[in-house]
């Protein structure tokens, strides 16, 4: 087994254990509660969704859950609480999937990026100071992938000069910072439930303790909530009936009766998901330059249901091999391995957020009206250097399997001279369907 299967020796894995990484987990509960739903007289039955908001906001303890039809449109309807509008800014980690911050442009505002942490991959608190302007309204933090971004700095910051902060939460159901549920933090927080940790099919929700927000919220996309029943602004409620987003953004019932079934197992299984990818970092925590992407012990913070795993690799401890050809290797052993899914390329160099004219208006939709300079590929140098790739997503506890996957990896970085002749840098890795490498 010492030989490198990419280089004609056997695979480390002989017969793949996909089963212990399919995700969700459904069974006859989920069901038979679709089949109860469809076969009301109504799909709008005024009875499943609010359950499940009500089962969420315990879940989550807080004041407010509405539900949404997607984790996209919730982040829409927190920046529209939030009062993001034609000439702000809001502020967003460079690293994150696109969900986050296009958003804006829908209510004319603009996209300012931060630079990230190496080692968490999470935003920088440092260089969100450095961004903020009078024209800043809001700071987007994403907890990627399940890890809690340092909450304390941000909040700080954030009231230091009077902006709200919204919780990107849609890879981190479950995660905790320093004791306390991600998701609770800020102002108010968005989740994705499309193949999350908590996943109901299609679906996202809104959270927040500020009964302010979650009016607006509402009375952006929820024509049918927007009463006195559930909205208490006096101004807001001149206008209702009718969406202020001119958009209809509800669950369907049929993704919160999933989400009712999912949600009851979700602690216990989120348990399991932790204690299998804890001991798979802990098998590794001696290899030099292959780092868990994970808080460190005893800080109360945890990654929940530790969405699309990751390391943070450090070529610099491997001779200066690639994380393609690394990972490369790794595909060969037997997991197919890749680096850094949903965030390849950080987005400020994307060219929409720099020429797109998306409403025709003769100039960039993404233009900083604030006097923060144009984001060019070389000006967040950490997000743009920084290299990860992905581990086995162990969604259930089996020691001998998670020490097999373990010691494929260690096998790789043990043998990783070997490599090094055939290595064609970075990017030389066959993309899969989406463009992940």
């Amino acid at each position: 087994m010492s030989e490198l299967a990419v280089l004609g020796g056997d695979p480390s894995i002989r017969v793949p254990r996909d089963d212990l990484f399919e995700w969700p987990i459904l069974g006859r509960e989920e069901e038979e509660a679709v089949l109860r739903t469809m076969r009301k007289p109504s799909y709008l039955d005024f009875e499943t969704v609010p359950a499940f908001e009500k089962e969420l906001t315990d879940w989550l303890g807080v004041e407010h859950v509405i539900t949404e039809s997607s984790g996209t449109h919730a982040v829409l309807g927190a920046m529209f609480a939030c009062g993001v509008g034609a000439g702000d800014e809001v502020i967003v980690p460079t690293s994150t999937y696109w969900a986050t911050c296009v958003q804006a442009f829908t209510l004319r505002a603009s996209v300012v990026f931060a630079d990230i942490d190496p080692l968490t991959m999470n935003i920088d608190p440092a260089d969100v100071k450095r961004k903020i302007t009078d024209r800043t309204k809001a700071i987007v933090v994403v907890h990627l992938l399940g890890y809690p971004v340092d909450m304390d700095a941000i909040c700080a910051i954030a009231r230091r000069h009077g902006v709200k902060v919204i919780e990107d939460a849609s890879h981190a159901h479950g995660s905790l910072y320093k004791g306390r549920k991600v998701g609770t933090l800020g102002d108010i927080a968005a989740f994705s439930m499309c193949g999350k940790p908590l996943s109901i099919g299609e679906g996202g929700m809104i959270a927040t303790n500020d009964t302010a927000l979650h009016d607006r919220a509402l009375a952006w996309g929820h024509n049918f909530r927007f009463h006195p029943g559930e909205v208490r602004d006096p101004d807001l409620l001149r206008f209702a009936g009718l969406p202020l987003g001119g958009v209809t953004s509800r669950m369907h019932n049929l993704s919160a009766a999933i989400g009712r079934e999912q949600l009851r197992r979700f602690d216990e299984r989120v348990e399991e998901i932790d204690a299998a990818m804890n001991l798979f970092w802990d098998l590794l925590e001696d290899v030099p330059g292959l780092v868990a992407h994970r808080p460190p012990r005893g800080s109360g913070s945890t990654m929940g249901g530790w969405y699309n795993p990751h390391g943070v690799y450090q070529p610099e401890k491997f001779n200066g091999l690639s994380v393609s050809r690394f990972v490369e290797a790794v595909r060969a052993e037997g997991f197919y391995a890749a680096t850094r899914i949903c965030i390849r390329e950080p987005l400020h160099t994307h060219e929409l957020f720099h020429s797109a004219d998306v409403y025709r208006e003769g100039r960039p939709t993404n233009r900083h009206a604030s006097g923060n300079p144009p984001q060019r590929r070389g000006d967040l140098p950490v997000a743009e250097s920084v290299k990860a790739f992905t581990v086995p997503p162990f969604r259930r506890y089996d020691k001998a399997v998670i020490e097999e996957y373990a010691a494929m990896f260690r096998k790789v970085a043990e043998h990783h001279k070997e490599l090094i002749e055939g290595d064609r840098g970075d990017g030389s890795v066959v993309l899969d369907e989406r463009g992940n490498g």
